[in-house]
């Protein structure tokens, strides 16, 4: 409290010097008020005071102390007769304000607010009046927030690129948006809309439309221009969402120039004809050198057809020379199909008998899961299934199809070996589950508190991309080909395994037939491992080949939730 009213007294130095200059005539109820020369920065929910000073600096014990807003009548707080006057003062101050009188006798006093609020933020005046004198200052209080972290999602394909969109809400004042790529450039051609809510806060919404197919990252940061805080997000955008370039197009137009150029040359030689029958040699030899120029363009129009006929082997040559182009310049190969499987290696899941609830059912072939028939209500915290082969290494995709009612509950995902599924059990990161769970028609994210998720199609088919270096698992809707949620940041040790949890009747889950399995030699679950005890290490791990050895974007920009909230486990 005395390092602001020192602040204040230094700040109005001269002011001091100007009163001492002034003539004095003998009277000792003349003074000067001073107050803050800059704005007082208040963080909602927090205190904040309003300090003012006397100069010279007499005693304030028995004058007038009032603090108000813009009229004198709107009384933030009174102080007369040597106390507290509740009577006059504005009602959403009542209760949260009080006089800090520590040095009331120097001059100097100051109010405090209690849990500042948005309607706090403006201009302040403070009155000091002794008899029939009174002198007053004006204060100006900036009051501040920051509000929820960006939530990004990708809203699909626009136009010749991706439309990404970036929202966050609960920010004071109105905060300012920036879009950068990996390379730390600012985007500056993106759309922004701002809305404040009944209570004053505000709500962003930004979107961006990203045309490089190459951009991989893209981070949203959210700003508050006074307090110069920001939280920023992350999201990555495969290539595969781009939409293709179609062979088909440069074919067309070749046709439709020389269509073109057909029709406007029989117009010109049948003007020609009707307006120069006189010359009827010369017209023959200009007619017969304009069939021949005909007959070589409708070659080459049918030779530019053939060579778009060619099929899949033109195609294959065009794909092959294009992929060429994209590895010598160190780019990402990944715009094709294709050449995403060289990055993500597609991996062979089987279920492990010796690892399943007694309760589930799989089939002969071990790649499909049900419940049992026999068995009564399903248990929700016990009814799980490990994948036989561990991945300890490089970057491996699968998927799940997932068959039964829409209020089914069922779960997938990776965890850990040796985690603990015995009896009651807590899914989530810390316990060394990356699961993503669906549970009675909606879907969640097992974090603590789970994060709501909310799809735009039921997810059939749900595609789980585990890169095991960057510590980061994404899941796919691959029914619309959709992002769903992403665990980044994730500090992977030892084995991670496949994990399927089913706790509905009529349900299946079923792993889909991938092209092409793992490469390396896959690592068992130890074969005496069961639900009733913990896993155990079992040797060798994935060979460094087994899935890929390409790079992806690192955990500190990860796929990110759609319109993502919180809820409890």
């Amino acid at each position: 409290m005395e390092g602001v009213f020192s602040r204040s007294l230094l700040c109005h130095l001269t002011s001091l010097l100007l009163l001492l200059q002034l003539p004095m005539k003998g009277s000792t109820d003349e003074f000067l008020v001073i107050g803050p020369t800059d704005s007082i920065v208040a963080v909602l929910g927090r205190d904040t005071m309003l300090p003012c000073s006397l100069i010279p600096g007499i005693s304030a014990e028995n004058m007038e102390l009032r603090w108000f807003r813009s009229k004198y009548s709107e009384a933030v707080f009174i102080y007369q007769n040597q106390r507290e006057q509740k009577e006059g003062q504005m009602p959403q101050y009542a209760g949260r304000t009080s006089l800090v009188k520590d040095f009331l006798t120097q001059g100097e006093a100051a109010v405090r607010i209690d849990k500042v609020r948005i309607s706090d933020n403006g201009q302040y005046t403070c009155f000091f009046r002794k008899g029939r004198f009174y002198e007053k200052a004006t204060l100006e209080v900036k009051v501040a927030g920051v509000g929820s972290d960006p939530e990004m999602r990708i809203e699909g394909p626009e136009e010749d690129g991706v439309r990404v969109a970036c929202t966050a809400s609960g920010w004071f004042p109105k905060p300012q948006v920036q879009w950068r790529d990996l390379s730390g450039e600012k985007f500056l051609a993106f759309s922004e809309a701002h809305a404040q809510d009944s209570d004053g806060f505000y709500h962003v919404e930004a979107s961006l439309v990203v045309r490089d197919s190459s951009a991989g990252n893209v981070t949203c940061s959210i700003l508050n221009p006074i307090l110069g805080q920001e939280k920023v997000k992350a999201i990555f955008i495969p290539e595969p969402f781009f939409r293709q370039a179609s062979p088909w197009k440069p074919a067309f137009a070749v046709s439709l120039i020389i269509l073109c150029l057909l029709i406007l040359g029989a117009g010109y030689f049948l003007k020609k004809e009707h307006s120069a029958k006189v010359q009827a040699r010369q017209e023959h030899e200009t007619l017969q050198q304009a069939h021949e120029e005909d007959r070589q363009k409708m070659a080459e129009a049918l030779k530019a057809r053939g060579k778009a006929g060619e099929g899949r082997g033109w195609v294959r040559a065009e794909l092959d020379w294009r992929k060429a182009v994209y590895q010598a310049a160190g780019k990402k190969a990944q715009l094709y199909a294709d050449w995403r499987k060289e990055q993500f290696q597609t991996w062979s899941v089987t279920l492990d008998p010796c690892s399943a609830h007694p309760s589930l059912s799989l089939s002969q072939e071990n790649m499909r899961l049900t419940w049992k028939d026999t068995c009564g209500k399903p248990n929700n915290d016990r009814c799980s299934v490990l994948g036989l082969e561990g991945i300890t290494s490089g970057r491996c995709y699968w998927e799940v199809e997932a068959r039964g009612e829409y209020k089914s509950v069922w779960a997938v995902g990776v965890c850990r070996e040796g985690v603990h599924r015995k009896d009651w059990l807590i899914e989530c990161p810390q316990m060394g589950f990356w699961v993503v769970k669906w549970f009675a028609g909606e879907c969640f994210a097992c974090t603590i508190p789970w994060t709501h998720l909310i799809l735009r199609k039921f997810p059939f088919r749900m595609g789980i991309f585990l890169d095991y270096k960057a510590g980061d698992i994404s899941f796919y809707n691959m029914t619309d080909k959709s992002h769903i949620f992403s665990f980044s940041k994730a500090s992977f040790s030892g084995m991670l395994f496949p994990y399927f949890k089913l706790a509905s009747e009529d349900t299946s889950l079923s792993i889909c037939s991938m092209v092409g399995g793992p490469k390396g030699l896959p690592v068992s679950l130890n074969k005496s491992s069961s639900l009733n005890e913990p896993l155990r290490p079992s040797g060798e791990g994935l060979s460094s080949g087994s899935c890929g050895d390409g790079v992806l974007p690192g955990p500190e920009s990860p796929l990110l939730p759609r319109n993502s909230k919180a809820m409890p486990p």
